[in-house]
């Protein structure tokens, strides 16, 4: 572990050339310690030592402008001092509340966050996770919704089953179809409670704005629904899982003519808010002349106007998790299941009766 010295306060170490490398064993002779010692104390994540000798390390490092090389200790230890989070989408509020939890439980294990971003393609999330077992992270975090046609599902479970060999950590979030640990969102048992919840505000016929076809979260989260409510398929309307996605759906059912629908649910936020904007630019009032609800209770859905029905999932708590699971050694089994909360605001008021 070698650095190149640019200046040296206070005069060369004891024992050590002029103009010659800055080495670790250079910061433990300085320091009147052992070489063990030293790494303990420069290296975060590794044992403890005692406070004194510590501070005399991290004196004597300071003082000989001794700085990690980072890329020979990732050699040496089979991997760096980071954790990779992969995204479906750095701009959706969804995926930056995990990104958050995940940085918050990096930071207080001494790691680095880093964070790469699929765009929900699955060719480019195998391209990613290839490439990040390269970077030798000491854990990868693969975050959002398995496709339920599993394109490229075999090729990426390949991959991570590599990186567990060679000593890395795999927690997936929201996909515990694959055979990996896993915080699982309880997405079909939410939106059931939630669809029951608005029943009892005297709700009678609603309408769907879900995701993609294809999308697990999506699909299990329009079951739930369909637990409580018999839907008419015309009042299923598929689009982007996004705000625009929400916007274009709620256009859609606004051309065809509302009819009697009396709510909208969306399966996420951000398709929520995107229905609400339609309905205004139509001349209705959400909240007022239809009820509207979402998933996932992001903090854009208390500040909207009206405020958002939604389920409370509690993201930032899951992707703080998702990376404390990951550096533990204790064995898992099954999916870690994340309960969810119904919250009734302003766009459901309840009905006349």
């Amino acid at each position: 572990m070698r650095c190149v010295v640019t200046d040296i306060p206070g005069g060369e170490a004891k024992g050590r050339k002029a103009g010659s490398r800055v080495t670790l064993h250079d910061v433990a002779r300085e320091a009147g310690v052992s070489y063990a010692t030293a790494s303990r104390a420069v290296h975060p994540g590794t044992r403890k030592v005692k406070e004194a000798a510590r501070n005399r390390v991290l004196a004597a490092a300071a003082k000989l402008n001794y700085t990690p090389n980072l890329p020979a200790q990732a050699v040496a230890r089979g991997s760096t001092m980071t954790v990779a989070l992969v995204v479906g989408d750095v701009v959706d509020p969804y995926f930056s509340s995990l990104a958050a939890g995940a940085r918050r439980a990096a930071d207080d294990a001494g790691l680095t966050l880093t964070m790469a971003v699929t765009g929900g393609d699955p060719a480019r999330e195998l391209e990613i996770v290839r490439h990040l077992r390269g970077q030798r992270p000491q854990a990868i975090v693969v975050t959002g919704s398995r496709l339920t046609a599993g394109l490229h599902q075999d090729e990426l479970i390949d991959e991570l089953r590599t990186f567990e060999r060679t000593g890395g950590r795999v927690v997936l979030i929201s996909q515990p179809e694959l055979p990996f640990p896993t915080i699982a969102l309880q997405n079909r048992d939410g939106s059931r409670r939630l669809a029951a919840a608005i029943k009892r505000l005297g709700y009678r016929r609603p309408a769907v704005l879900r995701g993609p076809l294809q999308q697990r979260t999506s699909q299990e989260r329009l079951d739930g629904v369909a637990d409580e409510y018999e839907l008419a398929p015309a009042h299923v309307i598929e689009a982007a899982f996004t705000r625009d996605g929400g916007y274009a759906a709620m256009r859609t059912l606004i051309e065809r003519g509302l009819g009697d629908i009396d709510v909208i649910v969306a399966l996420n936020d951000v398709m929520a808010i995107g229905a609400m904007s339609a309905l205004r630019d139509a001349g209705i009032v959400p909240g007022r002349q239809i009820g509207v609800a979402g998933f996932d209770d992001l903090p854009t859905a208390s500040d909207v106007i009206p405020t958002l029905t939604t389920v409370a999932a509690p993201l930032t708590v899951m992707g703080a998790r998702a990376v404390q699971l990951a550096l533990t050694d204790a064995a898992t089994s099954g999916p870690e299941k994340v309960t969810t909360e119904v919250v009734i605001r302003d766009s459901t008021p309840p009905r006349p009766a």
